[in-house]
């Protein structure tokens, strides 16, 4: 049964949702699932632009068929070659056997690595500038270099400006019928997810995003809806997606809040953590949120961690070293280039109180521009009560240090 969209008079959302796949390219979770986006322009010629994962792909011929009808697809424009997008494009160019297809050099390049036959079609290279008409419709393309792929480049219809944006402006959430920002409660539901999207997939290319948002600066007063490959098609409050990715992009926080992540093997260091977390709130700082380093999966940890200002890594000892799921939360901060944060510390041990030192040590050596503050609650085995005031001066640093900044 085909399920499409109209996104314009001649634009089609015809892609697919997936509540089956459970780990997004295999590590992050999806439970609440994942669109994937493929876009079909009905002009004089036919255009399609990326296709889905290969096992969204039934749906997307069911749905290309019942808009197609006896007319072929002219044209094949992939804006970004990852398999999620473009595992389907084998069958398309066996399909249509006279599709023409566009995209980058390296877009082209990978096309060959994964053993697709392209060279049996008739193919246009195309980069920064070019422009394509397909009858009444006329397109521009800019390439867009390690968003997140080296291979990447948008796609901006002139004629209604539709911008076809490849992963940028994606998010987690299968659509479920609802295509539009506008037919969601974004802020509420969706943002966290987007959130999470973008700094797992794309943060440590924040560069990158800026580069091209620069570029792209002179056309974005031509856009009027953006379509990306995840996620709703923004029609409407465009300037909110794009100060998020701002704000992402450039690695400044969206919100003066706490993140307090706490690594406890027995519950000591997780009591320290929550007491801390409740005399924050006496001090008015509610925003914050408290996580369990070893049973959050690290994608939720790195996209609050992009949200927060301030973050407390609270840490036992663990052979010396830091505690394993801690150290490997600090290790994807540090791959994914989360930077201009300022970190409190909780260090804990029995018989070698080593964390603090040695977490203090890789935010100053590992990662970029990470203040830590002076305060640090060191606890042996468990946190007694005559370190109330320990603990007292260190949401007192915390909170005068977020009035300040």
């Amino acid at each position: 049964m085909h399920c499409v969209r109209k996104v314009t008079e001649d634009l089609y959302w015809v892609g697919a949702n997936d509540h089956r796949l459970h780990l997004f390219e295999n590590i992050h979770p999806i439970p609440q699932g994942v669109s994937y986006n493929s876009y079909l322009l009905l002009d004089e010629q036919s255009v399609l632009f990326d296709t889905v994962d290969w096992e969204a792909s039934r749906q997307l011929f069911e749905n290309i068929d019942y808009l197609l009808g006896d007319r072929p697809l002219d044209v094949l424009v992939i804006n970004h070659m990852e398999p999620d997008h473009c595992a389907a494009m084998e069958q398309v160019l066996k399909k249509y056997p006279k599709v023409k297809v566009y995209s980058t050099e390296k877009g082209f390049m990978l096309m060959h690595q994964f053993g697709y036959s392209v060279d049996e079609h008739e193919t246009v290279e195309v980069t920064d500038g070019d422009t394509a008409c397909f009858g009444r419709h006329t397109v521009a393309f800019l390439t867009a270099p390690m968003v997140h792929w080296p291979e990447a480049m948008i796609t901006l219809d002139t004629t209604d400006g539709s911008l076809f944006s490849a992963d940028a402006f994606g998010s987690f959430i299968a659509l479920d019928g609802k295509l539009f920002n506008d037919e969601v409660n974004f802020d509420r539901d969706w943002l966290d997810e987007a959130r999470r999207y973008y700094t797992n997939i794309v943060g440590k290319y924040g560069p990158h995003v800026q580069s091209l948002i620069n570029k792209a600066a002179p056309l974005l007063g031509q856009v009027k809806r953006i379509c990306p490959l995840h996620g709703p098609v923004w029609r409407s409050d465009i300037g909110y997606i794009l100060d998020k990715y701002n704000h992402w992009s450039s690695y400044e926080p969206e919100a003066k809040a706490v993140m307090i992540v706490y690594a406890s093997m027995y519950g000591n260091t997780e009591s320290a953590a929550q007491a801390l977390a409740a005399k924050l709130c006496d001090r008015g700082i509610t925003d914050v949120k408290v996580y369990d380093v070893s049973n959050t999966h690290v994608s939720y940890l790195i996209g609050e961690a992009f949200r927060v200002s301030h973050l407390v890594l609270a840490s036992v000892t663990y052979n010396l070293g830091i505690y394993p799921p801690m150290l490997n939360f600090l290790n994807d901060m540090k791959a994914l280039n989360l930077q201009n944060r300022t970190v409190a510390l909780v260090e804990n041990g029995s018989w070698a109180v080593k964390s603090g030192d040695l977490m203090a040590q890789f935010l100053d050596e590992q990662m970029k521009l990470m203040t830590i503050l002076n305060e640090r609650l060191s606890i042996a085995s468990s946190c007694k009560a005559s370190q109330e005031d320990e603990l007292n001066n260190l949401a007192d640093s915390i909170a005068a240090n977020m009035r300040e900044s």
